[in-house]
């Protein structure tokens, strides 16, 4: 008698996908013609019906291939597959969910009609729509002609801001409810008919197209459309509060508009006339909403009763790894033949500033490189393959890129740039000399090849197109072809490699969060902060309703290191350090490990923090940063010497901030990101 060999894990999870797929099949086939009535149940078993299907995309995230019984072939290629296969279920039940309600909002309205038509006047409508069919029916030729133009220019690739022309109510997860005469900012126009769409308030969701009209230009909606940039809050009396700006939208508005300083250095021959106010500077710059730290912070559910990126693994006692759809490793090669500033201002650094972005909008936070380069060659900017040892983490060209985005659109925004300084004036500012975008998926939704790519940067901001970034250059090349190729060949390019991750390395990047861009050399930093992060939050805490401060001064504190690289490096240096001198044994004990973590950080960064001799950090001026260094450097060897930072803390030579709670209390409420799911 023969024994059923047991089923593994994946093998489950492929039968249950299959089981999903004829019910999603035979859903949308009664869904082609639906009987009256039958509407709102069909609506309801596709609500149910996707729910299961993001358990079991939930629980094919949690498979590992040792958890199989037996050996599994292509184990990886097999899960990329079945997850494939979910999401296209998944995308399936989102669009008919979306029609099965509209068609009830139809249904619905039409009913209503018909209910408040008077039983008197029925029979006298009657009989006027006969006398009048004639001319209803030119009337109703010419409307269709406007409906056929108005259409036209709605689906114009070029028409960005449409007013609503009826109340629409969320029916699910990723809608935006929205107001008849609200003016809404389009952000993609889909195919199936439902946009992306942001109000005036800033939030995003999916809207349909019929309930859009283009506004009139003499329409006061238009000037409910300058509230996207500024919006006034006010108290039930009409008392104001607080002038609230979208510091996205104000960011983008102000380095396309505000362009007076780049012109003047342009008509005095200073830059090149494709060089512009950097788009990504502009946004660190308005707050923290792009900073790594803020990015590094747990994010909440929508329901913003759970954590959707931090989950804890009881049976292993640590966090659970969180596979993501984009998970690569890009290395900045270099950057050639980019064009030179003029001799009447300095350059302070030459850096590539890169998130990622759909075309329209950041999703992640703004990761920065420092370029090197020979006074020989200038025009030529390169980048460290790989950090080791004490370089400056600032100049390390493999960035690890971490998302969860299901945009077709989603790619790497690049963005050379400059810090400079005018030799006349002293006015310091920051330059982009041109940007590319990379998009990370192909047409039917494929990942593009890891390989190197040579990308010519263009000029302006990205949200403009068909500028150079050095115009004259083009103007300078003759008729013939010799002289276009030589051109071409002195256009400026970006050189980037992307790879695709081992085992061993994508291991490691799921135990970050869901979105995050950053230095390789640096995440086995982020790794112990994320494990003790768990620990504080998942393990430790009395119950998951307390939300009391947390006394952990390395969970208040480490996140500021990623504003502060020179911070950081501080601590990979203290902890290499320390590490260097563990046992075999001990470096494979998880829980030692994290708590030898946790001393080096006292004793490295954290006193560092609050002392009054560090200089506050300043980007790009050198006599700040070696300063900086100078005191980090004396207080490391200190440190060594001393066996802890103990003797530095109580000596009398040196002074302190003055003692603020928020140094040792984490307030994980106030940290916590919200999720967002009209992105």
């Amino acid at each position: 008698m023969s024994v059923r060999q047991a089923r593994g894990p994946l093998q489950r999870v492929q039968r249950r996908s299959r089981e999903l797929q004829e019910q999603v099949e035979a859903l949308r086939a009664e869904s082609a013609a639906p009987a009256r009535g039958q509407r709102e149940a069909l609506r309801q078993r596709c609500v149910e019906l996707k729910k299961l299907v993001e358990e079991n995309t939930n629980a094919l995230h949690d498979l590992k291939k040792a958890d199989e019984p037996a050996p599994v072939g292509n184990y990886n290629q097999r899960k990329e597959e079945e997850e494939k296969l979910l999401l296209k279920l998944s995308q399936q039940l989102q669009k008919l969910v979306l029609v099965l309600n509209q068609a009830n909002v139809t249904t619905n309205s039409a009913a209503e009609e018909e209910d408040h038509k008077d039983p008197q006047t029925e029979d006298e409508s009657e009989e006027a729509d006969e006398s009048k069919d004639e001319e209803s029916s030119e009337e109703e030729d010419s409307e269709e002609t406007d409906d056929e133009d108005e259409d036209k220019l709605l689906d114009d690739p070029d028409v960005k801001e449409c007013i609503a022309v009826g109340n629409f109510n969320a029916q699910q997860e990723g809608d935006l409810t929205f107001m008849k005469g609200e003016v809404l900012l389009i952000c993609d126009k889909k195919a199936d008919g439902w946009w992306v769409a942001e109000n005036s308030k800033g939030e995003r969701g999916l809207v349909p197209r019929t309930y859009l009209a283009i506004p009139d230009e003499d329409d006061e909606s238009q000037e409910q459309s300058e509230e996207h940039v500024e919006v006034v809050d006010e108290t039930t009396d009409g008392t104001n509060i607080k002038k609230r700006t979208d510091s996205h939208w104000s960011a983008v508005r102000r380095v396309i508009t505000e362009n007076d300083t780049v012109e003047v250095l342009a008509t005095i021959g200073a830059v090149p006339a494709g060089f512009r106010l950097s788009t990504l500077f502009q946004l660190l710059e308005e707050g923290n909403q792009f900073r790594a730290s803020y990015f590094l912070q747990p994010e909440l559910t929508p329901s913003q009763l759970a954590f959707k990126d931090l989950v804890w693994n009881s049976e292993k006692n640590t966090i659970y790894p969180r596979p993501t759809r984009i998970s690569l490793i890009v290395t900045l090669s270099s950057c050639k033949t980019i064009p030179l500033p003029g001799t009447s201002i300095q350059v302070l650094s030459r850096h590539v500033r890169l998130c990622l972005f759909d075309g329209n909008r950041v999703l992640s936070n703004i990761h920065t490189v420092r370029a090197t380069w020979l006074p020989k060659n200038p025009q030529t900017w390169t980048f460290s393959p790989k950090v080791m040892g004490i370089l400056p983490s600032l100049l390390d060209g493999d960035c690890f890129v971490r998302s969860n985005f299901l945009s077709s659109d989603i790619g790497i925004l690049f963005e050379l740039g400059i810090t400079y300084i005018r030799n006349a004036t002293g006015e310091r500012g920051e330059l982009s000399c041109g940007w590319v975008f990379l998009k990370l998926f192909t047409s039917n939704g494929m990942p593009v090849p890891s390989k190197m790519y040579k990308l010519p940067l263009n000029g302006g901001t990205p949200y403009e197109r068909g500028v150079e970034v050095d115009p004259s250059m083009s103007r300078r090349a003759g008729d013939g072809v010799f002289h276009q190729l030589l051109t071409l060949k002195k256009q400026p390019v970006l050189e980037v490699k992307l790879r695709s991750l081992s085992a061993e390395s994508e291991d490691i990047l799921n135990l970050l969060p869901e979105t995050l861009i950053g230095s390789m050399c640096y995440i086995h930093l982020l790794i112990f902060y994320r494990q003790i992060l768990g620990d504080a939050l998942l393990k430790d805490r009395i119950s998951t309703q307390s939300t009391d401060l947390i006394c952990s001064p390395i969970l208040a504190t480490f996140p500021q290191l990623m504003d502060q690289p020179d911070l950081m490096d501080a601590l990979r240096s203290a902890w290499a350090d320390r590490e260097r001198k563990l046992k075999t044994s001990e470096k494979r004990d998880r829980e030692f490990l994290k708590s030898l973590f946790v001393l080096v950080y006292h004793d490295s960064v954290f006193p560092l923090l609050h002392s009054t001799f560090l200089p506050d950090y300043k980007w790009a001026e050198e006599e700040s940063e070696a300063s900086r260094w100078k005191v980090i450097a004396n207080f490391l060897k200190r440190s060594r010497e001393n066996d802890g930072a103990l003797e530095y803390l109580l000596s009398s030579e040196n002074t302190h901030k003055a003692f603020d709670i928020s140094e040792l209390a984490y307030d994980f409420l106030g940290e916590m990101r919200k999720s967002n799911p009209g992105v």
